[in-house]
Protein backbone atom coordinates (compact mmCIF):
# COMPACT_ATOMS: atom_id res chain seq x y z
CA UNK A 1 0.00 0.00 0.00
CA UNK A 2 1.38 3.69 -0.36
CA UNK A 3 1.16 6.00 2.49
CA UNK A 4 1.16 9.21 3.32
CA UNK A 5 3.17 11.49 5.60
CA UNK A 6 2.15 15.03 6.61
CA UNK A 7 5.29 17.06 6.01
CA UNK A 8 5.18 21.04 6.70
CA UNK A 9 1.57 21.02 6.27
CA UNK A 10 1.89 19.15 2.96
CA UNK A 11 0.82 15.75 1.75
CA UNK A 12 3.63 13.40 0.75
CA UNK A 13 3.21 10.62 -1.29
CA UNK A 14 5.48 7.71 0.35
CA UNK A 15 6.65 5.37 -2.20
CA UNK A 16 7.05 1.74 0.07
CA UNK A 17 10.49 -0.11 0.15
CA UNK A 18 10.81 -3.36 -1.46
CA UNK A 19 12.66 -5.80 1.10
CA UNK A 20 12.42 -8.89 -1.64
CA UNK A 21 15.58 -10.28 -2.75
CA UNK A 22 16.38 -12.95 -5.29
CA UNK A 23 19.57 -15.12 -4.44
CA UNK A 24 19.05 -17.58 -6.87
CA UNK A 25 20.58 -17.71 -10.69
CA UNK A 26 17.46 -17.69 -12.57
CA UNK A 27 17.06 -18.22 -17.04
CA UNK A 28 14.69 -15.00 -17.06
CA UNK A 29 15.30 -12.04 -14.76
CA UNK A 30 13.16 -10.79 -13.05
CA UNK A 31 10.82 -6.72 -13.54
CA UNK A 32 13.00 -3.97 -12.29
CA UNK A 33 12.05 -2.51 -8.77
CA UNK A 34 9.90 0.57 -8.61
CA UNK A 35 9.42 0.22 -12.19
CA UNK A 36 12.96 1.42 -12.75
CA UNK A 37 12.70 4.47 -10.62
CA UNK A 38 14.93 6.91 -11.89
CA UNK A 39 16.18 4.73 -14.48
CA UNK A 40 15.90 5.20 -18.35
CA UNK A 41 14.47 2.35 -20.00
CA UNK A 42 15.41 -0.76 -17.23
CA UNK A 43 13.70 -3.06 -19.01
CA UNK A 44 15.87 -2.07 -22.36
CA UNK A 45 12.62 -2.86 -23.88
CA UNK A 46 13.54 0.41 -26.13
CA UNK A 47 17.04 -0.63 -27.87
CA UNK A 48 19.89 0.93 -26.53
CA UNK A 49 17.77 4.36 -25.57
CA UNK A 50 19.07 6.35 -22.41
CA UNK A 51 22.37 3.78 -22.53
CA UNK A 52 25.91 4.31 -23.19
CA UNK A 53 29.17 3.15 -23.50
CA UNK A 54 31.55 3.26 -20.31
CA UNK A 55 35.00 3.03 -21.37
CA UNK A 56 35.75 1.39 -24.56
CA UNK A 57 32.97 -1.28 -24.28
CA UNK A 58 30.81 -2.47 -27.53
CA UNK A 59 27.30 -2.24 -26.58
CA UNK A 60 24.64 -4.43 -28.24
CA UNK A 61 20.87 -4.51 -27.63
CA UNK A 62 19.54 -8.29 -27.59
CA UNK A 63 16.21 -10.30 -26.96
CA UNK A 64 16.10 -13.70 -25.04
CA UNK A 65 14.25 -16.39 -26.94
CA UNK A 66 11.37 -15.50 -24.93
CA UNK A 67 11.67 -11.90 -25.98
CA UNK A 68 13.04 -10.73 -22.92
CA UNK A 69 15.76 -7.93 -23.75
CA UNK A 70 18.65 -6.92 -22.47
CA UNK A 71 22.33 -5.15 -22.98
CA UNK A 72 25.39 -6.52 -23.66
CA UNK A 73 28.94 -5.31 -22.97
CA UNK A 74 31.41 -7.17 -25.18
CA UNK A 75 35.21 -6.22 -26.18
CA UNK A 76 35.76 -5.25 -23.07
CA UNK A 77 39.74 -4.56 -22.19
CA UNK A 78 39.41 -3.04 -18.56
CA UNK A 79 37.68 -3.20 -15.35
CA UNK A 80 35.16 -0.90 -15.91
CA UNK A 81 34.00 -1.26 -19.61
CA UNK A 82 30.78 -1.78 -19.72
CA UNK A 83 26.91 -0.07 -20.02
CA UNK A 84 26.77 3.46 -18.82
CA UNK A 85 23.61 5.71 -18.01
CA UNK A 86 23.76 9.18 -16.71
CA UNK A 87 21.93 10.44 -13.37
CA UNK A 88 21.10 12.88 -11.23
CA UNK A 89 21.61 12.39 -7.57
CA UNK A 90 20.96 14.39 -4.79
CA UNK A 91 23.28 14.09 -1.04
CA UNK A 92 20.19 14.65 0.95
CA UNK A 93 18.13 11.29 -0.36
CA UNK A 94 18.92 7.07 0.06
CA UNK A 95 19.06 5.69 -2.74
CA UNK A 96 18.39 2.15 -2.97
CA UNK A 97 19.63 0.51 -6.10
CA UNK A 98 19.25 -2.72 -7.94
CA UNK A 99 20.21 -4.78 -11.36
CA UNK A 100 20.35 -8.29 -13.25
CA UNK A 101 23.43 -9.21 -14.20
CA UNK A 102 24.75 -12.39 -16.40
CA UNK A 103 28.33 -12.86 -17.68
CA UNK A 104 29.89 -15.10 -20.54
CA UNK A 105 32.35 -16.86 -18.54
CA UNK A 106 33.29 -17.50 -15.21
CA UNK A 107 31.37 -16.67 -11.75
CA UNK A 108 33.28 -12.93 -11.12
CA UNK A 109 31.93 -10.63 -8.42
CA UNK A 110 30.41 -7.52 -10.43
CA UNK A 111 30.02 -4.20 -9.03
CA UNK A 112 27.54 -1.25 -9.50
CA UNK A 113 29.54 1.90 -9.48
CA UNK A 114 28.64 5.74 -9.74
CA UNK A 115 30.94 7.94 -10.94
CA UNK A 116 30.44 11.27 -8.98
CA UNK A 117 32.17 14.61 -9.43
CA UNK A 118 33.86 13.60 -5.66
CA UNK A 119 35.03 10.18 -6.72
CA UNK A 120 33.51 6.53 -7.20
CA UNK A 121 30.82 5.06 -4.92
CA UNK A 122 29.80 1.65 -5.35
CA UNK A 123 26.57 0.51 -4.73
CA UNK A 124 26.80 -2.97 -4.25
CA UNK A 125 27.83 -6.21 -6.18
CA UNK A 126 27.00 -9.59 -7.08
CA UNK A 127 28.73 -13.02 -7.96
CA UNK A 128 27.85 -13.29 -11.34
CA UNK A 129 27.43 -16.86 -13.38
CA UNK A 130 26.73 -17.60 -17.25
CA UNK A 131 23.64 -18.66 -18.59
CA UNK A 132 21.86 -17.09 -15.87
CA UNK A 133 20.65 -13.95 -14.31
CA UNK A 134 21.71 -12.98 -11.02
CA UNK A 135 19.92 -9.92 -8.47
CA UNK A 136 22.97 -7.29 -7.71
CA UNK A 137 21.03 -4.92 -4.76
CA UNK A 138 22.39 -2.29 -2.61
CA UNK A 139 22.24 1.08 -2.10
CA UNK A 140 23.96 4.49 -1.74
CA UNK A 141 24.31 7.92 -0.69
CA UNK A 142 26.31 10.76 -1.73
CA UNK A 143 28.62 13.82 -0.47
CA UNK A 144 27.88 16.03 -3.24
CA UNK A 145 24.62 16.42 -5.34
CA UNK A 146 24.99 16.72 -9.28
CA UNK A 147 25.51 14.18 -11.92
CA UNK A 148 26.86 10.43 -11.95
CA UNK A 149 27.29 8.06 -14.31
CA UNK A 150 26.52 4.61 -13.41
CA UNK A 151 28.88 1.86 -14.91
CA UNK A 152 29.26 -2.20 -13.82
CA UNK A 153 32.76 -3.44 -13.06
CA UNK A 154 34.22 -6.57 -13.06
CA UNK A 155 37.64 -7.81 -13.01
CA UNK A 156 37.57 -9.99 -15.57
CA UNK A 157 37.74 -8.07 -17.83
CA UNK A 158 37.58 -10.85 -20.86
CA UNK A 159 34.18 -11.58 -20.01
CA UNK A 160 30.77 -9.92 -21.76
CA UNK A 161 28.60 -8.31 -18.71
CA UNK A 162 25.08 -8.65 -19.43
CA UNK A 163 22.61 -5.90 -18.01
CA UNK A 164 18.42 -5.92 -17.60
CA UNK A 165 15.93 -4.99 -15.06
CA UNK A 166 18.16 -1.43 -13.51
CA UNK A 167 16.06 0.63 -10.65
CA UNK A 168 17.64 3.32 -8.90
CA UNK A 169 15.07 4.81 -6.83
CA UNK A 170 15.52 7.54 -4.00
CA UNK A 171 13.56 8.08 -0.84
CA UNK A 172 13.68 11.15 1.53
CA UNK A 173 14.91 10.82 5.00
CA UNK A 174 11.32 11.27 5.84
CA UNK A 175 10.20 8.44 3.80
CA UNK A 176 12.62 6.19 4.72
CA UNK A 177 11.65 7.19 8.56
CA UNK A 178 8.26 5.77 7.89
CA UNK A 179 9.41 2.57 5.94
CA UNK A 180 10.76 1.54 9.94
CA UNK A 181 8.04 2.84 11.65
CA UNK A 182 5.47 1.08 9.16
CA UNK A 183 8.04 -1.86 9.79
CA UNK A 184 7.78 -1.55 13.43
CA UNK A 185 4.07 -1.22 13.53
CA UNK A 186 3.80 -4.78 12.02
CA UNK A 187 6.74 -7.10 13.27
CA UNK A 188 7.69 -5.36 16.55
CA UNK A 189 3.93 -4.41 17.75
CA UNK A 190 0.58 -6.01 18.02
CA UNK A 191 -2.63 -4.25 18.76
CA UNK A 192 -4.37 -4.86 21.91
CA UNK A 193 -8.16 -4.19 23.41
CA UNK A 194 -7.94 -3.61 27.24
CA UNK A 195 -11.57 -4.23 28.36
CA UNK A 196 -11.72 -2.99 31.88
CA UNK A 197 -15.06 -4.41 34.19
CA UNK A 198 -15.61 -4.53 37.78
CA UNK A 199 -16.21 -7.56 39.67
CA UNK A 200 -19.69 -8.39 38.57
CA UNK A 201 -18.61 -7.87 35.07
CA UNK A 202 -19.84 -4.97 34.65
CA UNK A 203 -17.59 -2.62 31.78
CA UNK A 204 -16.57 0.49 33.22
CA UNK A 205 -15.98 3.45 30.85
CA UNK A 206 -13.33 6.38 31.59
CA UNK A 207 -10.72 4.35 33.60
CA UNK A 208 -7.34 5.78 33.01
CA UNK A 209 -5.37 2.43 31.98
CA UNK A 210 -0.98 2.40 32.34
CA UNK A 211 1.17 -0.10 31.95
CA UNK A 212 4.61 -0.83 32.66
CA UNK A 213 6.80 -3.33 30.37
CA UNK A 214 8.80 -5.71 32.64
CA UNK A 215 10.74 -7.17 29.55
CA UNK A 216 11.25 -6.58 25.91
CA UNK A 217 10.16 -9.89 23.70
CA UNK A 218 12.68 -8.42 20.94
CA UNK A 219 16.61 -9.63 22.24
CA UNK A 220 18.28 -6.09 22.38
CA UNK A 221 21.48 -6.04 25.24
CA UNK A 222 25.04 -5.34 25.07
CA UNK A 223 28.53 -7.66 25.78
CA UNK A 224 29.92 -7.59 28.95
CA UNK A 225 33.18 -8.41 30.68
CA UNK A 226 34.79 -9.72 33.71
CA UNK A 227 34.72 -6.19 35.46
CA UNK A 228 31.46 -6.51 35.81
CA UNK A 229 31.96 -8.85 38.36
CA UNK A 230 34.26 -6.95 41.15
CA UNK A 231 32.87 -3.32 40.10
CA UNK A 232 29.17 -2.43 41.88
CA UNK A 233 28.77 0.72 39.96
CA UNK A 234 29.29 -1.30 36.16
CA UNK A 235 26.95 -3.84 37.79
CA UNK A 236 24.38 -1.21 38.61
CA UNK A 237 24.94 0.62 35.51
CA UNK A 238 24.11 -2.62 33.33
CA UNK A 239 21.29 -4.60 35.08
CA UNK A 240 19.34 -0.91 35.54
CA UNK A 241 19.14 -1.35 31.91
CA UNK A 242 15.99 -3.49 29.74
CA UNK A 243 18.65 -5.72 28.27
CA UNK A 244 17.39 -8.86 27.58
CA UNK A 245 20.84 -10.84 25.91
CA UNK A 246 24.15 -10.99 26.51
CA UNK A 247 27.72 -11.35 25.19
CA UNK A 248 31.37 -12.12 27.13
CA UNK A 249 33.74 -9.78 25.30
CA UNK A 250 36.56 -12.15 25.86
CA UNK A 251 35.86 -15.01 28.42
CA UNK A 252 34.88 -18.03 26.20
CA UNK A 253 37.14 -17.54 23.43
CA UNK A 254 39.49 -20.34 23.25
CA UNK A 255 42.90 -18.04 24.25
CA UNK A 256 41.02 -17.59 27.30
CA UNK A 257 39.58 -20.96 28.32
CA UNK A 258 43.05 -22.96 27.86
CA UNK A 259 45.88 -20.75 27.25
CA UNK A 260 48.41 -23.62 28.14
CA UNK A 261 47.64 -26.74 26.26
CA UNK A 262 45.42 -29.20 28.04
CA UNK A 263 45.08 -26.60 31.20
CA UNK A 264 41.39 -25.70 30.58
CA UNK A 265 39.95 -22.55 32.93
CA UNK A 266 36.43 -21.75 32.40
CA UNK A 267 36.25 -20.08 35.53
CA UNK A 268 35.60 -16.50 34.44
CA UNK A 269 33.36 -17.64 31.93
CA UNK A 270 31.17 -20.00 34.85
CA UNK A 271 31.42 -16.54 36.51
CA UNK A 272 29.82 -13.94 34.16
CA UNK A 273 27.50 -16.98 33.09
CA UNK A 274 25.75 -17.10 36.64
CA UNK A 275 25.44 -13.51 36.58
CA UNK A 276 23.37 -13.25 33.41
CA UNK A 277 21.08 -16.11 35.05
CA UNK A 278 20.67 -13.68 38.14
CA UNK A 279 19.83 -10.67 36.12
CA UNK A 280 17.48 -13.24 33.58
CA UNK A 281 19.43 -12.36 30.47
CA UNK A 282 19.60 -14.49 27.43
CA UNK A 283 23.87 -15.45 26.74
CA UNK A 284 24.92 -15.67 23.25
CA UNK A 285 28.46 -18.28 22.71
CA UNK A 286 31.21 -16.34 21.10
CA UNK A 287 33.03 -17.99 19.62
CA UNK A 288 33.98 -21.78 19.59
CA UNK A 289 37.08 -20.78 16.92
CA UNK A 290 37.97 -17.48 15.50
CA UNK A 291 40.01 -17.65 11.80
CA UNK A 292 42.08 -15.07 12.54
CA UNK A 293 45.72 -16.18 13.18
CA UNK A 294 46.30 -13.12 15.22
CA UNK A 295 44.20 -14.49 18.38
CA UNK A 296 45.72 -17.89 18.41
CA UNK A 297 47.67 -18.91 22.15
CA UNK A 298 50.73 -19.67 20.91
CA UNK A 299 51.01 -23.72 21.62
CA UNK A 300 48.35 -24.18 18.77
CA UNK A 301 51.44 -22.79 16.08
CA UNK A 302 53.75 -25.80 17.22
CA UNK A 303 50.88 -28.31 16.59
CA UNK A 304 51.01 -30.67 13.19
CA UNK A 305 48.26 -30.41 11.55
CA UNK A 306 46.99 -33.77 13.24
CA UNK A 307 47.19 -32.54 16.43
CA UNK A 308 45.53 -29.52 15.77
CA UNK A 309 42.97 -31.11 14.57
CA UNK A 310 42.44 -33.31 17.34
CA UNK A 311 42.53 -29.80 19.53
CA UNK A 312 40.05 -28.21 17.20
CA UNK A 313 37.73 -30.92 17.91
CA UNK A 314 38.61 -31.26 21.87
CA UNK A 315 38.03 -27.62 22.23
CA UNK A 316 34.24 -27.86 19.80
CA UNK A 317 33.11 -30.66 22.27
CA UNK A 318 34.79 -28.80 25.51
CA UNK A 319 33.14 -25.58 24.96
CA UNK A 320 29.73 -26.56 23.45
CA UNK A 321 28.90 -29.70 25.78
CA UNK A 322 30.51 -27.83 29.02
CA UNK A 323 27.66 -24.97 28.63
CA UNK A 324 24.36 -26.99 26.71
CA UNK A 325 21.56 -25.46 27.41
CA UNK A 326 22.54 -22.54 29.20
CA UNK A 327 23.32 -20.55 26.16
CA UNK A 328 21.10 -19.18 23.13
CA UNK A 329 23.36 -19.92 20.01
CA UNK A 330 27.24 -20.13 19.16
CA UNK A 331 29.35 -18.61 17.27
CA UNK A 332 31.00 -21.42 16.06
CA UNK A 333 33.61 -19.85 13.02
CA UNK A 334 34.67 -16.66 13.43
CA UNK A 335 35.87 -14.01 10.63
CA UNK A 336 36.73 -16.91 8.46
CA UNK A 337 35.61 -14.78 5.33
CA UNK A 338 38.40 -12.35 6.40
CA UNK A 339 40.50 -14.83 7.71
CA UNK A 340 41.85 -18.76 7.19
CA UNK A 341 44.05 -20.09 10.01
CA UNK A 342 42.18 -23.17 10.24
CA UNK A 343 42.42 -23.77 6.28
CA UNK A 344 45.22 -23.01 5.95
CA UNK A 345 46.38 -25.42 7.96
CA UNK A 346 43.63 -27.99 7.98
CA UNK A 347 42.53 -28.09 4.96
CA UNK A 348 39.45 -26.19 2.96
CA UNK A 349 36.89 -27.94 4.48
CA UNK A 350 37.81 -27.03 8.39
CA UNK A 351 34.66 -24.64 8.42
CA UNK A 352 32.63 -27.40 7.60
CA UNK A 353 34.08 -29.73 10.06
CA UNK A 354 33.78 -27.87 12.69
CA UNK A 355 29.77 -27.07 11.99
CA UNK A 356 29.61 -30.84 11.74
CA UNK A 357 30.71 -31.54 14.97
CA UNK A 358 29.59 -28.23 16.46
CA UNK A 359 25.93 -29.39 15.14
CA UNK A 360 26.80 -33.28 16.55
CA UNK A 361 27.72 -31.45 20.35
CA UNK A 362 24.52 -29.12 20.44
CA UNK A 363 22.14 -29.16 17.09
CA UNK A 364 19.24 -27.58 19.42
CA UNK A 365 20.57 -23.71 19.08
CA UNK A 366 21.74 -21.67 15.85
CA UNK A 367 25.37 -21.78 14.80
CA UNK A 368 26.28 -19.05 13.32
CA UNK A 369 28.95 -17.66 11.35
CA UNK A 370 30.23 -14.25 12.30
CA UNK A 371 31.66 -11.79 10.18
CA UNK A 372 32.35 -8.28 9.48
CA UNK A 373 31.49 -5.47 6.60
CA UNK A 374 29.04 -7.82 5.21
CA UNK A 375 26.99 -4.72 6.07
CA UNK A 376 29.07 -1.78 7.19
CA UNK A 377 31.74 -1.49 3.94
CA UNK A 378 30.48 -1.83 0.04
CA UNK A 379 34.33 -1.97 -0.33
CA UNK A 380 35.18 -4.68 1.06
CA UNK A 381 35.41 -7.36 -1.48
CA UNK A 382 36.00 -10.19 1.16
CA UNK A 383 32.89 -10.69 3.07
CA UNK A 384 30.12 -8.79 0.40
CA UNK A 385 26.77 -10.52 1.12
CA UNK A 386 27.07 -13.20 -2.20
CA UNK A 387 30.09 -13.93 -0.94
CA UNK A 388 28.90 -14.78 2.67
CA UNK A 389 26.21 -16.81 1.39
CA UNK A 390 28.57 -18.66 -1.18
CA UNK A 391 30.54 -19.55 1.93
CA UNK A 392 27.53 -20.20 4.09
CA UNK A 393 26.89 -22.96 0.97
CA UNK A 394 30.18 -24.35 1.14
CA UNK A 395 29.84 -25.36 4.99
CA UNK A 396 26.04 -27.09 4.44
CA UNK A 397 27.35 -28.94 1.11
CA UNK A 398 29.82 -30.59 3.62
CA UNK A 399 28.53 -34.08 4.05
CA UNK A 400 25.91 -34.11 7.05
CA UNK A 401 25.67 -30.18 7.26
CA UNK A 402 22.57 -30.20 4.94
CA UNK A 403 19.96 -29.42 7.54
CA UNK A 404 22.28 -28.19 10.37
CA UNK A 405 21.07 -24.63 12.11
CA UNK A 406 23.04 -22.26 10.53
CA UNK A 407 22.35 -18.58 11.50
CA UNK A 408 23.91 -15.02 10.02
CA UNK A 409 26.04 -13.48 12.27
CA UNK A 410 26.90 -9.71 11.71
CA UNK A 411 29.15 -7.92 13.60
CA UNK A 412 28.39 -4.66 12.47
CA UNK A 413 31.23 -2.54 13.03
CA UNK A 414 30.91 1.02 11.41
CA UNK A 415 32.96 3.42 10.51
CA UNK A 416 30.27 5.44 8.58
CA UNK A 417 27.19 3.40 8.28
CA UNK A 418 25.77 3.78 4.45
CA UNK A 419 22.04 3.00 5.54
CA UNK A 420 20.76 1.82 1.99
CA UNK A 421 23.40 -0.34 1.74
CA UNK A 422 22.85 -1.70 5.23
CA UNK A 423 19.53 -2.56 4.28
CA UNK A 424 19.72 -4.00 1.04
CA UNK A 425 22.39 -6.34 2.23
CA UNK A 426 19.95 -7.64 5.04
CA UNK A 427 17.35 -8.08 2.07
CA UNK A 428 19.76 -10.11 0.27
CA UNK A 429 20.49 -12.59 3.25
CA UNK A 430 17.32 -12.98 4.04
CA UNK A 431 16.69 -14.62 1.66
CA UNK A 432 18.62 -17.54 2.35
CA UNK A 433 16.02 -18.22 5.62
CA UNK A 434 18.33 -18.26 8.15
CA UNK A 435 17.64 -16.24 11.55
CA UNK A 436 19.92 -13.03 11.34
CA UNK A 437 21.39 -10.84 14.34
CA UNK A 438 23.45 -7.74 14.45
CA UNK A 439 26.01 -9.08 17.22
CA UNK A 440 28.73 -7.03 18.12
CA UNK A 441 26.96 -3.11 17.07
CA UNK A 442 29.18 -0.46 17.17
CA UNK A 443 30.84 3.12 15.60
CA UNK A 444 33.91 4.02 15.31
CA UNK A 445 34.79 7.12 17.47
CA UNK A 446 34.04 10.71 15.54
CA UNK A 447 32.40 13.71 16.12
CA UNK A 448 28.77 11.92 14.69
CA UNK A 449 29.52 8.44 16.73
CA UNK A 450 26.28 8.98 18.57
CA UNK A 451 23.94 9.63 15.63
CA UNK A 452 25.37 7.19 13.85
CA UNK A 453 24.84 4.40 16.08
CA UNK A 454 21.09 5.70 16.43
CA UNK A 455 21.07 5.00 12.61
CA UNK A 456 22.58 1.78 12.40
CA UNK A 457 20.48 0.57 15.33
CA UNK A 458 17.02 2.08 14.14
CA UNK A 459 17.75 0.45 11.11
CA UNK A 460 18.34 -3.02 12.70
CA UNK A 461 15.65 -3.08 14.71
CA UNK A 462 12.67 -1.80 12.02
CA UNK A 463 14.16 -4.64 9.81
CA UNK A 464 11.59 -7.31 9.55
CA UNK A 465 14.40 -10.00 9.43
CA UNK A 466 16.84 -9.25 11.97
CA UNK A 467 15.51 -11.22 14.84
CA UNK A 468 18.25 -9.70 17.60
CA UNK A 469 20.85 -7.47 18.24
CA UNK A 470 23.56 -7.02 20.87
CA UNK A 471 25.98 -3.40 21.04
CA UNK A 472 29.50 -4.26 21.78
CA UNK A 473 30.73 -3.29 25.05
CA UNK A 474 29.22 -0.61 27.05
CA UNK A 475 32.67 -0.36 29.65
CA UNK A 476 35.90 -1.46 30.25
CA UNK A 477 38.69 -0.02 32.26
CA UNK A 478 41.37 -0.38 29.94
CA UNK A 479 38.41 1.46 26.74
CA UNK A 480 36.65 -0.59 24.81
CA UNK A 481 37.52 -1.82 21.28
CA UNK A 482 35.96 0.93 19.72
CA UNK A 483 33.11 2.41 21.65
CA UNK A 484 31.55 2.76 25.22
CA UNK A 485 28.44 3.59 26.46
CA UNK A 486 29.47 4.85 29.48
CA UNK A 487 32.54 7.13 31.22
CA UNK A 488 34.79 5.82 34.02
CA UNK A 489 32.44 6.77 36.42
CA UNK A 490 29.43 5.32 35.36
CA UNK A 491 28.23 8.67 33.80
CA UNK A 492 26.44 8.02 30.02
CA UNK A 493 28.55 9.07 27.06
CA UNK A 494 26.32 10.24 24.00
CA UNK A 495 26.26 6.61 22.78
CA UNK A 496 24.84 5.62 26.24
CA UNK A 497 22.54 7.85 26.14
CA UNK A 498 21.38 6.83 22.27
CA UNK A 499 20.78 2.97 23.56
CA UNK A 500 18.90 4.56 26.97
CA UNK A 501 16.22 6.79 24.32
CA UNK A 502 15.88 3.71 22.32
CA UNK A 503 14.97 1.38 25.19
CA UNK A 504 12.64 3.81 26.15
CA UNK A 505 10.96 4.23 22.80
CA UNK A 506 10.54 0.50 21.94
CA UNK A 507 9.29 -0.16 25.88
CA UNK A 508 11.85 -0.79 27.71
CA UNK A 509 12.28 1.96 29.82
CA UNK A 510 10.56 0.17 32.70
CA UNK A 511 8.90 2.84 33.65
CA UNK A 512 4.48 3.25 33.77
CA UNK A 513 2.89 4.81 30.33
CA UNK A 514 -0.88 5.81 30.61
CA UNK A 515 -2.38 5.04 27.15
CA UNK A 516 -5.78 6.85 27.94
CA UNK A 517 -9.40 6.08 29.18
CA UNK A 518 -11.31 3.26 28.58
CA UNK A 519 -14.20 4.12 26.13
CA UNK A 520 -17.95 4.17 26.49
CA UNK A 521 -18.09 0.15 26.72
CA UNK A 522 -15.25 0.33 28.55
CA UNK A 523 -12.43 -0.47 25.57
CA UNK A 524 -9.16 1.37 25.17
CA UNK A 525 -7.35 -0.37 21.93
CA UNK A 526 -3.27 0.74 22.07
CA UNK A 527 -0.72 -0.49 19.32
CA UNK A 528 2.15 -1.92 22.05
CA UNK A 529 5.52 -3.23 21.53
CA UNK A 530 5.79 -7.07 22.04
CA UNK A 531 6.34 -8.10 25.84
CA UNK A 532 5.54 -9.07 29.26
CA UNK A 533 3.35 -6.22 30.85
CA UNK A 534 1.89 -4.98 34.55
CA UNK A 535 -1.25 -3.19 34.00
CA UNK A 536 -2.57 -0.88 35.97
CA UNK A 537 -6.11 0.55 36.59
CA UNK A 538 -8.03 3.56 37.87
CA UNK A 539 -11.15 4.57 38.21
CA UNK A 540 -13.10 7.26 39.71
CA UNK A 541 -15.65 5.07 40.96
CA UNK A 542 -13.78 2.27 42.40
CA UNK A 543 -12.19 3.26 45.45
CA UNK A 544 -9.22 1.20 45.67
CA UNK A 545 -6.46 0.77 43.23
CA UNK A 546 -6.44 -2.25 41.46
CA UNK A 547 -3.48 -4.74 41.62
CA UNK A 548 -1.39 -4.75 38.67
CA UNK A 549 -2.59 -7.38 35.97
CA UNK A 550 0.25 -9.23 33.67
CA UNK A 551 -0.56 -9.31 29.97
CA UNK A 552 1.44 -10.84 27.43
CA UNK A 553 1.99 -8.48 24.12
CA UNK A 554 2.54 -11.45 21.46
CA UNK A 555 3.20 -11.53 17.35
CA UNK A 556 -0.14 -12.01 16.09
CA UNK A 557 -0.77 -14.77 13.41
CA UNK A 558 -0.83 -14.16 9.71
CA UNK A 559 -4.35 -15.21 9.91
CA UNK A 560 -5.10 -12.59 13.21
CA UNK A 561 -7.39 -9.82 11.65
CA UNK A 562 -8.64 -8.55 15.05
CA UNK A 563 -6.42 -7.08 18.00
CA UNK A 564 -6.37 -9.32 20.90
CA UNK A 565 -8.86 -8.87 23.80
CA UNK A 566 -7.48 -8.31 27.05
CA UNK A 567 -10.47 -8.31 29.91
CA UNK A 568 -8.94 -6.52 33.06
CA UNK A 569 -11.04 -6.47 36.39
CA UNK A 570 -10.93 -3.88 39.01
Amino acid sequence: ENVFLGLLGFVAHAVPYDYTASIECLETPQKAQYNGGSIVNPELNDGLAGWSTFGNAKLEHRESPNGNGFILAQSRAQPFDSVSQKVELKTNLLYTFSAWVQVSQGNPSVAAVFKTSSGYVEAGTVIAKPGCWSMLKGGLTLETSGEASLFFQTQNSTADVMVDSISLQPFTPEEWKSHQDQTMDKVRKAKVRIQVVDKLGNSLPKATVSVQQNALTFPLGCAINKNILTNAAYEKWFASRAFRVTTFEDEMKWYSTEPTRGHEDYSAADALLEFAKQHKLAVRGHNVLWDDPTYQQGWLNSLTPQQLSVAVDNRIHSVMSKYKGQVIAWDVMNENLHFSYFETKLGPNASGHAYNLASTTDGTIPLFMNEYNTIEEVTDPMSTPAKYLHKLREIQAYSGNADIKMAIGLESHFVTPNIPYMRASIDILAAAGFPIWLTEVDVKQGPKQASYLEEVLREGFSHPEVEGIVVWGAWNPKGCYRMCLTDNNFNNLATGDVVDRLLHEWGGSKEPLVLGETDENGFLEASLFHGDYNVTIVHPGVNSLALPQRMIVAPVTPTQAQPSVVKVTI
